[in-house]
């Protein structure tokens, strides 16, 4: 059985390297996934999803911060930067380069099965990131 650890860490690899295929080979074929923008079922829907953020922001690196192995879970604590040169799919309709750069925190649940993530789920700020885009107002400071 492969470490969960290693198997999270190959994940992370592949998003950084844009690599569809070595990508979709981290997931279970019937893995389910959440994150604050959509439920996702399979390793393609996974794929396509990373793909999507991937093509927004075709610099795009995720580093990981902080984790914590216990059993079959990975809990990483990350960082996403990259800068939004491509088109970025969003519920309300697609998002035109501000060619603007972000960094965003997040954190993601990584259970592993049979050498394979079978669930995961990624919390990240929404905010944060279109702030930094200029698609919201700063916040107001007291």
């Amino acid at each position: 059985m492969a470490d969960p650890r290693q198997v999270t860490a190959e994940n992370v690899a592949a998003v950084n390297a844009h690599d569809a295929e070595r990508l979709r080979a981290t997931y279970a074929p019937d893995v389910v996934a959440e994150a604050p923008d959509a439920k996702l079922e399979g390793a393609d829907a996974i794929t396509d999803y990373v793909r999507m953020w991937t093509r927004a922001f075709p610099d795009m690196r995720q580093t990981i911060v902080n984790e914590l192995v216990a059993g079959d879970w990975v809990v990483s604590e990350f960082t996403v930067a990259g800068t939004h040169t491509g088109m970025l799919a969003s519920p309300d309709g697609d998002i035109p380069p501000t060619n603007r750069s972000a960094t965003g925190r997040g954190v993601q649940l990584q259970r592993v099965e049979n050498g394979k993530i079978a669930e995961e789920h990624v919390y990240f700020d929404q905010l944060e990131i279109l702030t930094q885009l200029g698609l919201i107002p700063e916040p107001a400071t007291a």
